[in-house]
């Protein structure tokens, strides 16, 4: 009977309290399911004969890994909210003759009830949304996908240990805070209130250094491969920094606004600046962590919707044409011989054996090399180049002739005279000079097809059409060779598209592929020293796809359940902040304050601190873009125009979603301090 008896309070207490069980329940039952498909998806067969699945997949496990960190944190700090409501309950038991191991087994039953229903309740939603993700996900790689339905043990396993292990957790760090309380403690919870932290201008200032620094590393690094290490300190950065300002700066606003004496004493003012004082370090801590997660939702949606929504732009500014062929030649020699020719011979024949014909045929003659570049002088090429990231270069040099047919134009350039084309930055020199040779810059090419080589660059390109190219490329191979070595890479690029479907376009590839490589029926093989690399866009595009959309539906999924965080803790905080200000609303309406007063300084409150989180976030978002468009730097991902439109459309749209969030829970808030509803 006495085991009943711990049960019935167990189940009574939830009842009572369903205002903050309820969206507790469905936010862990929500993190329940997520977990599982997120797990299922990782571990799904049909994902992994899917083009790319097993690329998709491996991102689905980080994921899963992220999601078990963030779940135990974040059930943590909610769970925080619940304890803190219960103090006055346990204290109340305690006073009546129940000791704390007796209130010990009540949360025992609380917490077997509370894991129950989430886990059940998370697992059956999770396995009957986990196939429509599986579709979402096939959508995503652009494959196809029968409709046959199937449960993952493992998922489900590791759903359960992952959950049991932190219900264990919380119901410990539960008992240690009961343990640890008196009765008298435990039924004032509610009513005491917070001392501002001491050294509260010290916290400010360490703050403001903390985030300064952070920014600085974000719009200071140049070197997008260093920007992976630096983004992830720069991020723990910005989350103290964030904590601390937001704690010490919600009780200097509470300080200034008190000193204004025309502001503090109005009625609409009066009682929301003293409720904010009655807990300033909780409100800040809370705002921060809103701050926090908001930023989190709006960096992972803005890069991988960007990324995703970019992938053919991407595909094609990494491949110039459907099908592109990269000609390594050992000698100069070699660049003008009958390669050129015999390429096109055998693109032609092999496509027109599948039905079609090359188009859009595009093709010059370069050297490449990396190099430092700097106030108009181009050197360290190809040797201890790396250390000054920030000056590297990939030059080309193109002749002028090659560039005059492609571009259908007729420039004619003296010997010390040259036209450039730079991607990913600007030059701005009047002059330039290689090695001994300073030419003149006559014009700023608009626009000019570059090579595959130079697209999947990091680091700027910059394209130098010359006149008497051979002569020029000699004499720099002269210069620049090293134990029988040149620096210098001779190639000609040779691309064309193809007006077939994908399929046709990968056979077409796998034969010229076998056609370059053999080596007899060519004359085009390495014993001539010709080396050849030959790629298709539609025989890359399942990798670039499940890249990209692996990381936009993690993207999602993450984005998802930050989310769900943010709303759980702007409601806890509104409902929590509201019966804690019942009494003093109670006794402001007493002495005459009217329902439209209390509305006017539940605004007034609101408003102050409304706007603070959401800012904050933007601001941090605006000093992480420059990082943030380096490491997509690295996915290929250079127009930096569609990552600020992108950018800007999800703050708009999480603006929107937030000032909704805040509107509802406002209300719920307002039902409890006046004792009745909008």
């Amino acid at each position: 009977m006495t085991r009943g008896l711990y049960r019935k309070l167990a189940w009574t207490g939830i009842c009572k309290n369903k205002k903050f069980f309820i969206p507790y329940i469905l936010t862990c039952a929500g993190m329940v399911m997520m977990c599982y498909i997120v797990s299922f998806l990782s571990t799904s067969p049909t994902i992994s004969k899917i083009n790319g699945g097993v690329t998709m997949q491996s991102f689905l496990f980080i994921g899963f890994g992220v999601m078990c960190i963030f779940s135990l944190i974040f059930l943590f700090y909610t769970n925080s909210f619940l304890v803190r409501r219960r103090k006055k309950e346990f204290g109340l038991y305690n006073i009546l003759g129940m000791g704390k191991r007796n209130i010990a087994l009540v949360l025992v039953w609380e917490t077997l009830i509370i894991t129950a229903i989430t886990v059940c309740g998370g697992l059956f939603f999770g396995i009957l949304f986990s196939k429509f993700a599986e579709l979402g996900m096939v959508r995503i790689l652009g494959a196809s996908a029968d409709f046959s339905f199937s449960i993952g043990f493992q998922p489900i396993l590791q759903t359960l240990i992952l959950f049991g292990v932190i219900f264990i957790l919380i119901f410990l760090n539960t008992l240690r805070q009961i343990h640890t309380s008196n009765p008298i403690e435990l039924l004032h919870s509610e009513n005491a209130g917070e001392k501002p932290p001491k050294a509260n201008w010290l916290i400010a200032l360490l703050g403001a250094i903390i985030l300064g620094g952070a920014y600085y590393l974000a719009v200071s690094i140049k070197d997008p491969v260093a920007a992976i290490n630096w983004f992830f300190i720069a991020v723990v950065m910005v989350i103290i920094a964030t904590y601390m300002l937001f704690v010490a700066g919600s009780v200097t606003i509470c300080r200034l606004l008190q000193k204004n004496k025309k502001y503090y004493y109005k009625t609409n003012h009066f009682v929301s600046v003293s409720s904010m004082v009655y807990r300033m370090k909780r409100n800040g801590a809370g705002l921060a962590s809103i701050c926090i997660l908001c930023t989190m939702v709006l960096v992972m949606i803005s890069s991988t919707v960007c990324l995703y929504m970019g992938t053919e732009d991407t595909l094609r500014t990494t491949y110039p044409r459907d099908i592109n062929i990269d000609i390594n030649l050992t000698s100069i020699d070699d660049i003008n011989s009958e390669i050129v020719e015999q390429i096109n011979n055998i693109t032609r024949e092999t496509s027109e054996q599948n039905g079609v014909s090359p188009e859009n045929i595009l093709s010059y003659r370069l050297a490449g090399f990396a190099a430092l570049l700097e106030n108009g002088e181009i050197f360290n090429i190809g040797e201890n180049m790396y250390s000054d990231f920030s000056r590297l270069w990939q030059i080309f040099i193109v002749p002028i002739e090659d560039y005059n047919r492609i571009m259908g134009t007729d420039e004619i350039l003296s010997e010390n005279e040259a036209i450039i084309y730079t991607t990913k930055s600007n030059y701005d020199g009047d002059t330039i000079k290689i090695a001994d040779s300073t030419y003149t810059i006559k014009k700023h090419a608009d626009n000019f097809k570059e090579n595959r080589v130079g697209a999947i660059q990091i680091v700027p390109s910059i394209y130098i059409f010359i006149p008497n190219f051979e002569e020029k490329i000699n004499s720099l191979i002269e210069l620049t060779i090293t134990d029988e070595y040149s620096l210098i890479i001779l190639s000609c690029f040779y691309g064309f598209d193809l007006s077939c479907d994908d399929d046709i376009q990968i056979e077409i590839y796998n034969q010229l592929y076998d056609n370059f490589y053999s080596q007899n029926g060519t004359g085009i093989n390495d014993e001539n020293n010709i080396f050849f690399s030959i790629s298709s866009v539609a025989q890359t595009r399942g990798d670039f796809y499940s890249l990209y959309g692996g990381l936009f539906f993690l993207g999602i999924v993450l984005g998802i359940v930050f989310i769900f965080a943010a709303v759980l803790i702007i409601y806890y905080k509104q409902i929590s902040e509201g019966y804690e200000d019942q009494s003093r609303f109670d006794i402001m309406q007493k002495v005459g304050m009217t329902k439209k007063e209390i509305r006017k300084s539940i605004n007034s409150q609101i408003l102050t601190v409304f706007f603070m989180p959401l800012i904050t976030a933007g601001i941090h978002l605006a000093f992480a873009f420059p990082l943030i468009q380096k490491l997509l730097l690295l996915f290929g991902l250079a127009n930096i125009e569609f990552l600020v439109m992108v950018t800007v459309c999800c703050y708009l749209v999480f603006a929107v979603f937030y000032a909704l969030v805040y509107r509802i829970t406002s209300r719920s808030y307002f039902s409890i301090v006046s004792d009745m509803k909008e």
